[in-house]
């Protein structure tokens, strides 16, 4: 899967500094995957949201932040929507929030 943008996600760990470890994992395991489904995802990350056919909440670090994608399987392609920790994600709408 093509990651777009990673740059989102540095910003974060630079601030976060203790979600550095985790969203590097997540950006290899992401880039090394090839999920044609939201069902073949659901295989690997259990623990994942999936809130429609394309968006997908993932928890970060043990659930201590939250990730928001947008996937276009048949393009291979995780576009980052949001990113923040677990008590920032209680304040948003997960359906709506956009790119920054």
């Amino acid at each position: 899967m093509r990651i777009i943008a990673i740059s989102t996600l540095r910003k974060f760990w630079i601030k976060n500094e203790q979600s550095e470890q985790a969203i590097k994992s997540w950006i290899q395991e992401t880039a090394r995957s090839n999920w044609p489904s939201t069902a073949e995802l659901k295989l690997k990350y259990r623990n994942a949201s999936i809130i429609n056919s394309k968006r997908v909440v993932f928890n970060i670090k043990g659930n201590d932040f939250r990730l928001i994608v947008d996937i276009e399987y048949r393009l291979k392609i995780v576009f980052i929507v949001w990113i923040g920790t677990h008590s920032q994600y209680d304040k948003i709408d997960v359906k709506t929030v956009s790119y920054d």
